[in-house]
C-alpha cells in the first residue's frame, strides 16, 4: 500500500509537471531554469508524490559551505493544506545540513514567511519584484565602458560578485550567462570589471538579473544598457531595498512593485554579502 506522502529526487520527466506547477502560480521562470536545476543540483531537486500522484517540487543550490538556496517550493492546488510545502522545506534543510551547509538562505512571501519563522529562519533584508516596460529617451549616451561578455570575464567578475552575494557562484553564473540573451560587463581599467548584468527571456517577461557594480553609476550603467535590448517586452526585476540607487532609477521609469519579499537565513550568515551592489538579483529560487 502506498502511504499518502512520499518524496523523492526529481528527475528529466518531472519537468513538464514542475513547468505546470510554475505556471499555475505565475511565476516567471522557464523550462530550461528548471533543466539548469537538475543539471547543476542533480541530487538537490525534490518532487512529493502524494498517493502515487506528483504534488509538489522544491530545489536547492548549494554555493560552498557557507550558503545553500532553496526554491522553487510548489505545491499543486488540489493538494495544499497537507503539510506537504512544510514536509519539503524540511526535507531540504537536512539535505543541506547534511551536506555541511552552515547557512541556507530563501526568499520568502508573505505568506510563507509565517512558516519559515516557525522553523528558525531570520530576517536578513527585504526586496522588491518590479514590473513595467522600457521606454528610452530619444537620445542616449552610450556608455563605453560596457562591452559584451567575453569567456575571460567569468574569472575577472569572480571576486566582485562574491563580495556582493557573499559567496561565489561562479558555477550556476556560468550556466546563467549561456541562458541569458544578453550580458554585459563594465570595464574599469585594464584587466579589472566594475561591473556585470543578464537580461534573460522568462515565461512572463523579460527578467534582470544579476546585475552587480562596485558603484551607484556602474551599476545604472549597465541597467540603462541592458534593459534598452528588451524593445518594449515587459521586464520583471528584483532589488534589495537597500539599493536606494536602483530604487530611484526603477521608479523615475515607470515601473510598479508586483510584490515585496523577505531574504531570510538559517544558521550562521558568515557571508552576508552587500545588497547596495546588487542592482538586480538573481531571482527569488537563486538569491
Amino acid at each position: 500500500m502506498i502511504k499518502a506522502l512520499d518524496l523523492r529526487l526529481m528527475t528529466g520527466g518531472d519537468l513538464l509537471f514542475a513547468d505546470h506547477l510554475r505556471a499555475l502560480e505565475g511565476w516567471n521562470q522557464t523550462l530550461e531554469d528548471w533543466q539548469r536545476f537538475l543539471t547543476t543540483e542533480p541530487d538537490g531537486c525534490f518532487v512529493a508524490v502524494w498517493n502515487g500522484a506528483p504534488a509538489g517540487t522544491i530545489v536547492t543550490t548549494v554555493y560552498g559551505p557557507e550558503l545553500g538556496w532553496i526554491g522553487m517550493l510548489l505545491v499543486h492546488p488540489d493538494y495544499r493544506r497537507r503539510g506537504i510545502g512544510k514536509t519539503l522545506l524540511k526535507w531540504c534543510i537536512k539535505y543541506l545540513q547534511g551536506h555541511k551547509v552552515h547557512c541556507i538562505k530563501l526568499d520568502a512571501t508573505p505568506a510563507g514567511k509565517m512558516v519559515y519563522d516557525g522553523l528558525g529562519f531570520k530576517d536578513e533584508w527585504t526586496l522588491s519584484r518590479w514590473e513595467g516596460v522600457y521606454a528610452p529617451p530619444r537620445l542616449v549616451t552610450p556608455d563605453l565602458r560596457i562591452r559584451n561578455w567575453q569567456e575571460t570575464d567569468a574569472r575577472m567578475i569572480g571576486g566582485l560578485d562574491a563580495e556582493a552575494f557573499g559567496v561565489s557562484r561562479n558555477r550556476i553564473m556560468q550556466a546563467l550567462v549561456h541562458q541569458s540573451l544578453y550580458v554585459l560587463v563594465l570595464k574599469s581599467e585594464p584587466g579589472r570589471i566594475a561591473g556585470y548584468g543578464l537580461l534573460r527571456k522568462g515565461s512572463q517577461a523579460m527578467q534582470l538579473g544579476p546585475v552587480v557594480a562596485a558603484s551607484a553609476d556602474s551599476g545604472i550603467n549597465l541597467i540603462e544598457a541592458l534593459v534598452v535590448h528588451s524593445h518594449g517586452e515587459r521586464i520583471f526585476w528584483d532589488i534589495p531595498h537597500q539599493n536606494t540607487a536602483s530604487v530611484a532609477w526603477v521608479k523615475q521609469q515607470g515601473f510598479t512593485v508586483q510584490r515585496s519579499l523577505t531574504r531570510m537565513y538559517l544558521g550562521e550568515n558568515s557571508a552576508p554579502g552587500d545588497p547596495q551592489k546588487q542592482f538586480a538579483l538573481a531571482g527569488p529560487e537563486l538569491g
